[in-house]
């Protein structure tokens, strides 16, 4: 079976609760009950190993016993309870005593999962409902052992599990987890640069996450690096803000043999849990357009207090919109070395021009430009992700750039890569092939002009807003001057140019202004200068109008037809 059906398989487990749950409710059984059914498989082959030791252990303090029986499951966590699964459903009367025990006997970092997936509250209601036995036996029944569920088609699974749960809850699917070509696409920017340096025996490289949902960015930058370099080990970190998220990530890490406390719980605005960590990689796909109110007062104290030294010394975008807040916080994991960071990250259109000049997310921008940080920008075809069909970029952002592109920012126009799929997940009709990533990651690598893709100097994208003013006039129509006979302005009659920084000013209102109003004048001291990429001028491409030929020719087509149908109806 591939993932879509074993997800299938497994979540046909429903049909037992319907009735006694709300359909919006099954993935509070589901979803927990595949963990801890992989969790189950995946230690089975080291089980009676962990058994026989336990005994051993118990004059043994705490973090060396830990150390002992990990040892002897051969993975981060282990069960020293005599239960499993075979035995669980071997006697239906104590069912839901055996379970607790048998979870109790997992080690503390794999026991934690679920508690934030709130399962004993479950255990207790299906239990109740005379359920727990005939789920248990169900999933008993299901083999998520890894030598028939890799560990990459089990995250597969548990995506598809989240999307089946969030459909049936009608909450966002996309809320949760990022198509895998997206993601496929954002690890080889990230890598592209640096595969001399990932193919080196024994690298060792960390990437972190902190938005990571149920770990899919981690998991596709670890498997692209194994292709690179079987050899190579790549050190994960993320929040997750989700509590299930953020259970489903750490099963997840915990089953690859990773250290699950990488993974942290909480808002990574208001409680970075890794506030002094640095990353050789950060990439995210943070939710668009999402308030960040609840955590406005936080986020206002650091950036007036720790101003650059904090996370938010660049400015504070409109309180609608937290993405370049994301992107804040992102550059400050990166390293301040030689080696330094790449970072990806997706965003809606907005962060490339919402805000005029003076404005936080214009000083977002300015600031990332003129420290010469971002690198380049690929704008994604519509339609790819789950939860909407709008227009995406990534954006690529470092502190090492390449020689060649130290000063310039380079635009990439995707948007026409892509292929319609047969079926629809929700708002996802597109899906980037095998061919077209290849494709858009050369075009990206190859740094060069063409159809779809365009170089820029960094100043490119800043301009000066100009205050056009014109003067107040008596009532026989001349000019108010002040003491030093200078013109008053008159602020109904006030106006606005933006100025390219790349164009003199002057020049430009002597072309572009004066001509048309001789007696207008600048303000000089009300000039901002600001950023924005407006990256649809850039690709636009200019559709001629039909001709009147054309037009006249579908209209007496159209009044043809319509006689037609008159015709049949009067005679019927």
């Amino acid at each position: 079976m591939d993932f879509k059906q074993y997800a299938a398989h497994i979540w046909a487990v429903a049909d037992l609760l319907r009735g006694d749950y709300k359909q919006a409710d099954y993935g509070k059984v589901i979803l927990p009950l595949t963990v801890l059914r992989r969790l189950d498989s995946v230690l089975a082959p080291t089980k009676a190993a962990v058994l026989a030791e336990y005994p051993r252990t118990a004059n043994l303090p705490p973090e060396m016993a830990e150390m002992v029986l990990n040892q002897k499951s051969g993975l981060s966590f282990y069960n020293h309870s005599p239960f499993d699964f075979e035995r669980l459903i071997s006697d239906p009367n104590n069912v839901a005593a055996n379970l607790r025990h048998y979870i109790n006997g997992f080690s503390q970092n794999a026991r934690e999962i679920l508690e934030h997936f709130e399962f004993d509250h479950q255990i207790t209601k299906l239990d109740s409902a005379n359920l727990l036995f005939m789920v248990l036996k169900k999933f008993q029944e299901i083999d998520l052992h890894p030598k028939t569920v890799s560990p990459l088609a089990m995250g597969y699974i548990f995506e598809e599990l989240i999307r089946k749960f969030a459909e049936s809850s009608n909450e966002t699917a996309g809320e949760h987890f990022t198509p895998r070509e997206v993601i496929r696409l954002m690890v080889n920017l990230l890598f592209l640069q640096d595969r001399d340096i990932l193919t080196k025996k024994g690298i060792v490289k960390t990437i972190y996450d902190p938005a990571c949902g149920t770990g899919g960015m981690l998991s596709v930058a670890e498997e692209y690096l194994h292709e690179l370099n079987d050899e190579a080990r790549l050190e994960a970190f993320g929040q997750e803000l989700n509590p299930e998220s953020y259970a489903i990530c750490k099963a997840d890490m915990l089953i690859k043999g990773h250290r699950a406390d990488n993974i942290k719980l909480g808002n990574s605005f208001t409680q970075d849990q890794l506030p002094d960590a640095k990353f050789d990689y950060v990439l995210s796909n943070p939710p668009f357009g999402v308030e960040w109110k609840k955590a406005e007062k936080v986020i206002k104290a650091e950036h007036e207090k720790l101003g650059h030294a904090g996370r938010f010394g660049a400015g504070l975008p409109r309180i609608s919109d937290g993405s370049l807040l994301f992107l804040q916080h992102m550059t400050s994991k990166m390293k301040n070395t030689a080696e330094g960071t790449r970072l990806a990250i997706v965003f809606n259109g907005s962060p490339l021009f919402s805000g005029a000049a003076g404005s936080g997310e214009s000083e977002i921008r300015r600031w990332l430009l003129e420290r010469d940080m971002l690198e380049g920008i690929v704008a994604l075809p519509d339609q790819l992700f789950y939860n909407t069909g709008i227009a995406t970029y990534i954006w690529i952002v470092t502190n090492r750039k390449a020689l060649e592109r130290k000063g310039k920012v380079q635009l990439l126009n995707a948007v026409s890569f892509s292929q319609k799929m047969t079926r629809s997940l929700g708002n996802k009709r597109n899906i980037i092939t095998e061919g077209q990533l290849a494709e858009i990651t050369q075009l990206y690598g190859e740094f060069q002009d063409g159809e779809h893709c365009k170089v820029f100097p960094n100043e490119a994208f800043g301009y000066r807003r100009l205050t056009v003013e014109r003067p107040q006039r008596d009532d026989k129509g001349r000019p108010v001057t002040d003491k030093k006979g200078n013109p008053k302005a008159d602020g109904s009659l006030r106006d606005f140019e933006n100025v390219p920084l790349l164009e003199d000013a002057d020049a430009y209102f002597k072309r572009e202004v004066f001509p048309h109003v001789p007696d207008a004048f600048l303000d000089e001291t009300k000039t901002k200068e600001g950023y924005e990429i407006n990256f649809t001028r850039y690709f636009y491409e200019y559709q001629p109008l039909r001709s009147l030929q054309d037009i006249r020719a579908d209209i007496m087509r159209l009044e043809t037809q319509t006689e037609g149908l008159l015709n049949q109806v009067i005679e019927a």
